[in-house]
């Protein structure tokens, strides 16, 4: 289950600016600096700035993700078929497949962090600012990003269990590379285990690429509420210096060319 902790999100961040290789390789990466915290930011505008930028480089990371998943996907229906025409796949052909199965794996853990991420920075957020804690979403019943965030990555873990399921396999086989490859290698000894290993493959693969458009999907609508909160908190904050200046500068009022006052006895 995912869990969100508001004071590490910059840890998980880091954690989730993952190196995507052209070649179609993922590989994890942490970036420098990782152990400081969001919060640990005094400055609100740093944070936002900060904000910002992550989500553009999360919408990147997404659009690759998605793509090396379809590129999984089509590879592996591939070796489907040359299945169907063996009695049983050769050695160094199982190994390209432990190789493309064990980064679907990544692509999985990739998409569980970027939700956690984005769901803790709905919820610095909401802390610092009250202005963006009052801004209403589209979200379905006055849901807040973070929520939603929870939601999809229960629904894609659960998505994901069902389809390991089908195939005699448990989540907590998919959850390391160690485990993973230590069923793929089981799988492999018989032409049926590696037909299951290959479409159940093929099946986790396919609703990636549909779960990060999902996914993907949340993020922008989070970066355009963002987006809107900034320009309204600037537009208030234009137009308060704008009274002031106008405060300060105005001419005072002429005190000459009214009767004098005089005492009377």
């Amino acid at each position: 289950m995912l869990h969100r902790y508001s004071n590490r999100w910059l840890a998980c961040l880091a954690a989730v600016a993952l190196t995507i290789g052209g070649a179609g390789s993922v590989q994890a990466g942490t970036a420098t600096g990782a152990a400081t915290e969001w919060t640990q930011l005094a400055n609100n505008a740093q944070l936002v700035d900060l904000m910002k930028s992550s989500g553009i480089q999360v919408d990147n990371q997404l659009t690759q993700i998605s793509q090396l998943a379809e590129q999984i996907q089509n590879q592996l229906k591939i070796y489907e078929n040359m299945l169907q025409n063996t009695a049983q796949l050769p050695d160094h052909v199982w190994g390209q497949i432990e190789s493309d199965l064990n980064q679907l794996r990544s692509i999985v853990d990739q998409g569980q962090g970027i939700a956690f991420s984005m769901g803790n920075s709905d919820d610095v957020l909401q802390q610092r600012f009250q202005s963006y804690a009052d801004l209403k979403t589209n979200l379905p019943d006055n849901a807040t990003f973070s929520t939603t965030y929870q939601s999809w990555s229960n629904t894609n873990r659960d998505t994901i269990a069902s389809s390991l399921k089908a195939a005699s396999l448990t989540a907590d086989q998919f959850d390391s590379e160690e485990d993973t490859m230590s069923s793929l290698r089981s799988m492999s000894e018989t032409a049926d285990g590696q037909m299951k290993a290959l479409q159940v493959g093929h099946e986790i693969a396919a609703q990636q690429v549909a779960q990060m458009q999902k996914l993907r999907g949340l993020v922008s609508q989070q970066m355009t509420m963002m987006g809107t909160w900034l320009q309204t908190a600037q537009t208030d904050k234009d137009l308060a210096q704008a009274r002031r200046e106008k405060f300060f500068s105005a001419t005072a009022p002429s005190t000459s060319g009214g009767e004098r006052m005089k005492v009377e006895w």
